[in-house]
C-alpha cells in the first residue's frame, strides 16, 4: 500500500510535530505521576512520508516505537546530557536496524525517512500515557542556543520559529 492509502484506511490526521497519527488505545486505568494524573499508557499509529519530518519535541514519559510497514525510519535524539544519537527503526536487523526502540523521557527527538518517495508506518506507546500538556515542540533558536554542536540535524528537524506549525 501507499502512504495515502494507509492515511485513508487508518483515518490518520495531521500531527502537530509533522506526519500523521491516530490514537488507537488508552488504558482506562490512571495514576498520579510527576506531572499530574495520567493514563498508565496510550498508543497511536504514526505515519511519516519522505517529504515530512517529525520535528524535534520532548515528552515527559518514555515512548516505545514499533515498526509496522514501509521504509526504515531514523529516530534522531538529543539526550538530556546533550549527546546526539540516531537509531534506525526497521526490519533489516542484519544491517543494524531495530524493530522497536525506547525513547527515554526528557529526550529531545524527531524522525525522518531516508528513502525518497516512500513512508514509514510505526506504532508508538507512551507510558505514563501521552497528554499534550507534556508535549514540547522546539524552534531552531531554542535548540541551537543549548546544542550548537548539533546544528545540522537541528536545522533539519526543528521548526524555524517558536509557535509553528
Amino acid at each position: 500500500m501507499r502512504a495515502e492509502e494507509y492515511i485513508k484506511q487508518l483515518q490518520l490526521e495531521p500531527h502537530p510535530e509533522g506526519g500523521f497519527y491516530k490514537p488507537t488505545y488508552a488504558l482506562e486505568l490512571s495514576a498520579s505521576f510527576e506531572h499530574g494524573k495520567r493514563q498508565l499508557y496510550t498508543s497511536i499509529y504514526f505515519l511519516l512520508r519522505s517529504e515530512d519530518v517529525s520535528h524535534f519535541h520532548r515528552l515527559q514519559s518514555d515512548e516505545l516505537w514499533y515498526f509496522h510497514a514501509g521504509s526504515s525510519l531514523t529516530v534522531h535524539m538529543i539526550t538530556p546530557s546533550g549527546e546526539y544519537e540516531e537509531v534506525t527503526l526497521g526490519l533489516q536487523v542484519d544491517q543494524g536496524e531495530v524493530p522497536q526502540l525506547v525513547v527515554p523521557k526528557h529526550t529531545i527527538f524527531g524522525s525522518s525517512v531516508k528513502d525518497q518517495d516512500t513512508f514509514a508506518l510505526v506504532g508508538c506507546m507512551v507510558s505514563p500515557g501521552f497528554d499534550f500538556a507534556d508535549f514540547e515542540l522546539f524552534s531552531q533558536d531554542e535548540l541551537l542556543d543549548s546544542y550548537p554542536q548539533h546544528e545540522e540535524v537541528i536545522i533539519k528537524l526543528a521548526y524555524k520559529e517558536k509557535g509553528q506549525p
